[in-house]
């Protein structure tokens, strides 16, 4: 089989395609063909857009039939890029769940703020600090309501919560997993909150999570508001509505427990799951993101509305990553390629693909420029707006997309990416000839690669140290 570029394979996963890229045909729901993303000439708007930011959990970059998977359906997810424009190549902020959604909450680099090194949260000891600006503390001075509905995963009570972070309302989970039932979490307590407030609540938490979420949106707002939306699914443990029984077995794990390991072997479920029971969870995700959308609709705030989705970080175990390498916790491009969809009918157009390299952070300044909300200026941005692009069709400024963890190190500039792997070897591959990260062009140009080497130093020296 012919190599297949990024931007054919691109256009090949999209729009309701056949695609064959795996080996294996599967034909999705007939739609238009995407079109290259071309912005809107359109006379700007005062009203500014609600935000509804919505992150899944460990889905890998082709866990959508949009984005190539021939077993997983996701219609409602399908329909949204259809609506929007599909990102071929967005990028989580981190390898993992929390320093993403530090990267992602304060638009800076992880390793700006001491929690953001922690890779993942897992004590309650560490957490982003209350004074830090946020997206959310941002856009309340801007004029905004704001709601965080999910896995917050940067800190525990008393010292962390989005409520202390500059969220109006938080209900959810404070740790980075939870058992999708009983609500016992990391550190083996029961994690369903309500503000700082225990919330019982014993059924399906992807159920759970999308009644609140439509009864956020289904309000009648004054203002405009931001809504961080954050699903656990699809991260194991590997649940689905009507697996209580297995549920409930993990569970009993959990507080017969006597050590943190013994909790954390009960969670991450190594005797269980499938590819069938992983499909069935991405397409519960599906289903839940469509009975929120339809909750929008129905609100009549669709129009006004700008809907985000992504992952916090690339795919793990029952995944579907083709044709990617690696996958969470490393920096390889089946770590951080994340799909990533966005939705703004107002200024917007359907059917569109977007090649644009882009990272989280980008999206913090994005939604702050467009909600006319100013950062920090005591803690500058990492991200770079993509409203220009959006809606005037300019060009991003050049920069590159930069990325540290403990094992790793990783920069990508235009389709040049640097990756260092655990063993310290360093690597070079042109990713538009090679998505796959096979052929290591790092011998033939040693140049490039002290170039890339160097700008990658260069950003980190402004990074905190890892602790010992």
């Amino acid at each position: 089989m012919p190599e297949i570029s990024r931007r054919a394979f691109g256009g090949l996963v999209g729009g309701g395609a056949v695609t064959a890229v795996a080996g294996t045909a599967a034909t999705a729901e007939a739609a238009p063909a995407e079109r290259p993303f071309a912005a809107r000439p359109a006379a700007a708007s005062g009203k500014r857009p609600n935000l509804l930011v919505i992150l899944g959990d460990d889905l890998g970059w082709a866990d959508l039939s949009s984005y190539g998977a021939p077993h997983i359906k996701t219609p409602n997810l399908d329909r949204l890029a259809r609506q929007g424009v599909r990102f071929t190549d967005a990028y989580s902020g981190s390898a993992t769940c929390s320093p993403t959604r530090f990267s992602l909450y304060t638009g800076r680099f992880p390793g700006r703020t001491p929690g953001g090194l922690a890779e993942p949260i897992a004590s309650r000891t560490q957490g982003l600090d209350p004074s830090h600006p946020t997206l959310a503390s941002l856009l309340r001075k801007a004029g905004y309501s704001t709601a965080l509905i999910g896995k917050w995963h940067c800190g525990w009570l008393p010292d962390y919560s989005p409520t202390k972070s500059g969220w109006d309302e938080f209900f959810g989970n404070h740790g980075g997993v939870l058992e999708y039932f009983s609500k016992l979490g990391q550190l083996g307590d029961y994690d369903l909150y309500e503000g700082d407030a225990t919330y019982k609540d014993l059924r399906y938490y992807t159920q759970v999570l999308t009644e609140r979420a439509v009864e956020y949106v289904g309000r009648a707002h004054d203002r405009p508001w931001l809504l961080n939306l954050n699903f656990t699914t699809p991260h194991w443990p590997w649940l689905a509505e009507g697996d209580d029984e297995t549920g409930a077995e993990i569970a009993a794990k959990i507080r017969a427990a006597t050590s943190q390991a013994e909790i954390s072997n009960a969670l991450n479920h190594y005797d269980g799951g499938s590819v069938a029971k992983y499909t069935e969870m991405v397409q519960s995700l599906d289903a839940a993101v469509g009975e929120v959308l339809a909750a929008l609709r129905r609100s009549g705030q669709e129009e006004h509305t700008l809907v985000y989705f992504a992952s916090d970080n690339g795919g793990e175990r029952w995944s579907y990553l083709w044709p990617l390498s690696g996958e969470k916790f490393v920096l390889q491009e089946g770590g951080i390629r994340v799909p990533t969809i966005v939705r703004w009918p107002h200024r917007i157009d359907g059917d569109q693909v977007s090649h644009e390299p882009n990272l989280s952070p980008d999206w913090t300044a994005t939604f702050l420029e467009l909600a006319g909300a100013r950062p920090d200026p005591a803690y500058p941005l990492d991200g770079t707006s993509l409203a220009g692009y959006l809606l005037k069709g300019e060009q991003p400024p050049g920069r590159d997309l930069f990325w540290r963890v403990r094992a790793n190190r990783a920069l990508r500039r235009g389709d040049w990416k640097y990756y260092q792997d655990e063993d310290g070897d360093d690597h070079l591959y042109d990713l538009g000839a090679d998505l796959r990260e096979q052929a290591d062009l790092a011998p033939d140009r040693p140049e490039l690669l002290a170039e890339l080497k160097a700008a990658w130093e260069k950003i980190a020296s402004g990074l905190l140290p890892y602790p010992d």
